[in-house]
């Protein structure tokens, strides 16, 4: 290392400085990978938003990034069919495999139902619980 260069910390990230240059860097390795983002809400009658699921499908890949419903109107299979809806719009895009993450305090067992194999898991994160990662293939 050089005098030339300093590192500092910044609360304001430098996204695109940063992820331009790992986007481009992954292009000449990989190709393009045509980011596509996806999102599905769970409207009330009044068309007030009470949950959903949002995604990304790159290269052929969907990955899903967040899924909430609020408490009363887990069990009543809308989880289920959002899950199906976001399968089902990355295949139409492309998508072969999908893949996810979630806690052991939020929803592996409804994953699992669905088809999704644990690949991976980080122990007491956060303390006391752990992340799974999950994958599916929808050929």
């Amino acid at each position: 290392m050089t005098d030339e260069y300093t590192i500092t910390f910044t609360d304001e990230p430098e996204w695109d400085i940063i992820g331009g240059g790992i986007s481009s860097f992954n292009r000449q390795q990989a190709g393009h990978d045509h980011p596509q983002r996806l999102c599905f809400v769970l409207k009330a009658s009044d068309q007030s938003v009470l949950g959903g699921v949002i995604g990304i499908v790159y290269w052929d890949w969907l990955y899903v990034d967040l899924m909430w419903l609020p408490e009363a109107l887990r069990g009543q299979g809308y989880g289920s069919r959002l899950l199906t809806l976001i399968e089902e719009e990355g295949r139409q895009r492309g998508a072969r495999h999908v893949h996810l993450d979630t806690f052991s305090f939020q929803a592996p067992e409804f994953y699992k139902r669905h088809g999704y194999r644990v690949f991976g898991e980080l122990s007491d994160f956060p303390p006391g619980h752990t992340r799974y990662y999950l994958t599916k293939d929808l050929d």
